[in-house]
């Protein structure tokens, strides 16, 4: 059972401030002057793709990889600029991999223990501090074990124990759940949340995974190509994606092009490619004509079951099904384009026709730069 959080906890972490991050490997652009405030004790979360940038940035937050511009502070001291470089043991921080890096030839509690070895404490000291960590992970008893003979998630949980048992000002995660099974997956990433928020410690964790992202933020930064694209609670994120990029990784079930007809009350009508017409937010300046990218998001496709005669439905054919627990999600041709994740509590077949109804609400129009439009 977990215990209470550890006694004496810090009040609060590191304020990290990153201005102007550049990082470079070889001809490759690792990060394109990327500036980000983190509060501190607030959890954030790095969101991208791979190859965004978000494990360089992490790495240079942590010391590991040193800019190649731009500066770092972490609470009142510039730990990285052109002039000067902190390594990573004089940060007062802790990283937990995804591949759990436990040293094998010590025990559960030398793992953690080990954190606390250049900082001089007393031995009493040092083994309440363990025996503490261990505890809020559920893993006292696992003491004297070594970690070959522990399971992948009691290993990742050692790994989260040592990282707060020095109670840094900084805990950085990357990927930490990647290599866990989805239910283990589930029920760690409610600890490490409990954990971290506990230790009063600054946290910066790092993901491909929206869903993740969204669980566990207090703000997510969204990266591509080196570059820091959008920032804000998870809410707005979702709700309000400023880029195509954003909206398509944080969740569609298709997306369709689409021409503007009108535009009205913070929405547009979108002619689309089989004459319907679809009603959307719009995802930046929008006039009459503009040619467009409808993105759908899955919550907003519902299957009707008698048809309308609205020209916001789609018609199309059920191309595969999935049973979900609560339901099913289908995949739907439709003209124009596909639908995913289109869920019904009933099971439609392979082949069935069926109408879907999209929120507009549930669908955002962007510009579509890619689009040719030139006079033919």
């Amino acid at each position: 059972m977990t215990q209470a959080p550890i006694a004496d906890a810090a009040p609060s972490g590191h304020h990290v401030e990153i201005v102007g991050a550049v990082k470079h490997y070889g001809k490759a652009r690792g990060l394109a002057g990327v500036d980000l405030s983190v509060r501190p004790g607030q959890f954030l979360v790095l969101l991208g793709p791979s190859g965004s940038g978000k494990t360089t940035l992490a790495r240079c937050l942590a010391g590991v990889e040193r800019l190649d511009g731009g500066m770092i502070r972490l609470g009142d001291r510039v730990v990285s600029d052109g002039k000067r470089h902190l390594p990573p043991e004089r940060r007062n921080l802790a990283m937990v991999f995804q591949d759990y890096a436990l040293w094998p030839h010590l025990t559960v509690s030398g793992n953690v223990s080990y954190a606390l070895r250049r900082r001089h404490i007393a031995h009493a000291e040092s083994q309440r501090r363990v025996l503490d960590a261990l505890d809020q992970v559920g893993l006292a008893r696992l003491a004297d074990r070594y970690p070959h003979q522990l399971s992948g998630g009691e290993q990742q949980r050692v790994a989260l124990a040592r990282a707060v048992v020095a109670r840094p000002g900084l805990l950085l995660f990357d990927e930490p759940l990647s290599n866990l099974d989805a239910d283990l997956r589930e029920r760690l990433r409610v600890q490490i949340a409990t954990i971290a928020r506990d230790s009063g410690a600054t946290v910066v964790y790092i993901t491909h995974d929206q869903s993740e992202a969204f669980a566990l933020a207090d703000e997510v930064a969204v990266l591509d190509a080196g570059r820091l694209v959008q920032l804000g609670p998870p809410e707005q994120i979702y709700r309000n994606p400023e880029t195509l990029f954003v909206a398509r990784f944080t969740g569609s079930a298709g997306e369709f092009p689409g021409q503007v007809t009108r535009v009205s009350n913070g929405h547009v009508d979108v002619r689309v490619g089989n004459g319907a017409t679809l009603r959307a937010r719009h995802g930046g300046a929008l006039s009459n004509g503009a040619v467009v990218r409808v993105l759908v998001r899955p919550a907003a496709t519902r299957v009707l079951k008698e048809t309308s005669g609205s020209d916001a439905a789609l018609t199309g054919t059920v191309v595969d099904v999935a049973y979900r627990g609560r339901g099913y999600d289908h995949v739907v041709a439709v003209a124009g384009g596909t639908l995913s994740s289109v869920f019904d509590p009933n099971r439609w077949p392979r082949g069935a026709g069926l109408t879907i109804r999209l929120d507009p609400d549930g669908c955002v129009a962007y510009a579509d730069d890619s689009a040719d439009t030139t006079p033919h």
